[in-house]
């Protein structure tokens, strides 16, 4: 039997009807439906279970000994269901179970990861499964409760908090703007070699802009990659400009290992980073509480933009 078929689900419910409140009509008045209708379902439920279940006369009804089992069975099946069902509400107002995360992969093991520690330490009921990727990761396609994103959101499927702008500027290694001048423009950004990152949408364009205004000049460069970190080792070396997220270099921009270029210029800065998850509705308090606690992680500003590392 296909518990799920709603004829013989419909036909169930009919025969217990029928024992609780003793009459088509009775039964008929609490399934709010007309009493030919029941008589019909049960008499479908016996003909495929090739068994007289009720005694129908013109005064009452009696259960055979096949039905009054059935209708035992049934009850307890349903106090099964039933005692399910208030399991999962009871879990949902319950901070406990699994969170599946999607994180940038640089961004989420430089600032991300700490913030998700001190959230396993204090929910110790939760097991927190984590991937850490630079990938699109389609989080309903793929089953994961949240994620965070970096840049433009184009999913229409999900639900987003901007936790805080993107800002994207541009870097280089004091030795490579000893050797080859630092730009004052960002037209000679042109002449300068300028690591590409692909993940850019705009690459090879670098689209810059400063109070209103913008300025898009193609670059060019020796060494272009998907993976930030591995452009951020070739800037800190010296071998050209880098663009990237003010997360990125935060590090080496405190050590001097970077500094700034065209400083009072961004890029691309319409961006920002996303909390974002499938759907609102039904949602459990453990992924709540996972909202909750990403949010003030970032109440008071990006991780990377404490008051001692804003940036003038």
């Amino acid at each position: 039997m296909d518990l799920f078929d709603s004829r013989q689900a419909d036909e169930l419910a009919t025969l217990l009807g029928l024992a609780e409140h003793g009459s088509f009509a009775a039964a008929g008045r609490a399934l709010q439906r007309h009493p030919s209708v029941l008589s019909k379902r049960l008499g479908a439920l016996e003909q495929r279970l090739g068994v007289r279940l009720v005694e129908r006369t013109t005064r009452q009804l009696r259960f055979t000994d096949e039905g009054q089992r059935l209708v035992e069975r049934l009850r307890q099946a349903a106090g099964l269901i039933a005692e399910a069902q208030a399991e999962a509400t009871r879990s949902a107002a319950q901070v406990q179970g699994r969170l599946r995360i999607a994180l940038p992969a640089a961004m989420g093991r430089q600032w991300l990861s700490p913030i998700l520690a001190r959230f396993a330490l204090a929910h110790p009921q939760v097991t927190l499964e984590v991937e850490y990727a630079e990938r699109f990761v389609d989080i309903v396609a793929e089953g994961f409760d949240a994620a965070i994103r970096i840049g433009e959101l184009a999913d229409s499927r999900l639900l987003a908090r901007r936790l805080c702008d993107l800002r994207r500027i541009l870097c280089a290694a004091p030795d490579y703007l000893e050797r080859h001048g630092t730009p004052q423009t960002p037209a000679q950004l042109a002449e300068h070699n300028c690591l590409g990152f692909t993940g850019l949408h705009s690459w090879p364009d670098w689209k810059l802009a400063r109070n209103g205004r913008q300025h898009t000049v193609r670059v060019r460069g020796s060494l272009i990659s998907n993976d930030n970190e591995a452009l951020l080792c070739a800037a800190r070396l010296g071998v050209g400009i880098l663009a990237g997220g003010e997360w990125l270099m935060r590090h080496d921009l405190d050590s001097g290992r970077l500094v700034r270029v065209l400083p009072e210029w961004q890029l691309d800065a319409a961006g920002g980073i996303y909390f974002v998850r499938p759907s609102a509705r039904h949602g459990s308090a453990t992924s709540a509480a996972f909202k909750a606690w990403i949010e003030e992680a970032f109440a008071s500003g990006a991780p990377w933009e404490t008051e001692a590392h804003k940036l003038a």
